[in-house]
């Protein structure tokens, strides 16, 4: 059995060489505590499977598109006090980020996707900082930011409705039942600006909640998380299609 020509763990140099690849997507994600039910990979299993499943609907298009093995690790400096959060910090990230896209660089690629699924990751500066050093075009998506959740799913941002719904669709087997989640209540900030988010403060994480949890998982369900990651995937994949099909040097209207 051949392995998905879109996914490089699984596929041979014999494919590699033979292959002229219009992009890489690089999945990252993070390894950090979900409520009492989901398991510390939830990042980044959902943003691996998210990757290679929009990729497949983009290599069906005709674009060639490489998913690269995801990375584990994400910033978790806010979450040190809880067991077995591993923190790599942005500096440590950025240097990982410079030696992979070199690589891939020296190979010929020209197009590269960070896809992110971690909230305390942003490669925005790092991307800022590589563009004069790495001739490629180095791009970030957001897959949580790709289709709005509310209208689908109950508040929360981490470990609520949303993300036990698309983990009990993508690995039902490392989800523990709702009834021992715990109900993901969180405290807000005391002052406004942050409230109102025109002023930003990363949040100790175990003064905000007590069970790592932002938002009620209580409602979730593997119908509601595969009907929204049918809505991400699509539109991550036509985002793909585009990208490998566009002049680098004509990208501007």
């Amino acid at each position: 059995m051949t392995g998905r020509p879109y996914v490089l763990s699984e596929v041979t140099y014999r494919i590699t060489r033979e292959t002229a690849y219009d992009l890489a997507v690089l999945p990252w994600g993070a390894t950090e505590a979900h409520n009492l039910h989901l398991p510390y990979g939830t990042d980044t299993i959902e943003t691996e499977r998210i990757a290679a499943e929009a990729a497949r609907i983009a290599w069906d298009q005709g674009a060639r598109v490489i998913v690269l093995p995801t990375v584990p690790f994400g910033v978790q400096t806010g979450q040190l006090d809880v067991p077995f959060c591993l923190n790599v910090n942005p500096s440590t990230q950025l240097e990982l980020l410079r030696d992979l896209a070199d690589s891939l660089a020296r190979n010929g690629l020209k197009k590269l996707v960070v896809l992110n699924g971690h909230g305390g990751n942003d490669f925005r500066q790092m991307i800022r900082e590589l563009l004069p050093a790495i001739p490629m075009f180095i791009c970030t998506v957001n897959w949580y930011a790709v289709v709005d959740p509310s209208p689908h799913f109950a508040p929360g941002d981490h470990a609520g409705e949303t993300e036990t719904s698309i983990t009990m669709h993508l690995a039902p087997e490392l989800v523990l039942p709702l009834s021992q989640a715990g109900p993901g209540e969180a405290r807000s900030f005391r002052l406004s600006a942050f409230r109102e988010r025109w002023a930003w403060a990363p949040r100790r994480w175990s003064e905000v909640t007590r069970d790592t949890g932002v938002g009620n998982p209580a409602q979730a369900s593997a119908e509601k998380g595969q009907r929204y990651l049918n809505l991400v995937t699509g539109k991550i994949a036509e985002f793909l299609v585009e990208l490998a099909r566009a002049d680098l040097g004509d990208l501007y209207a």
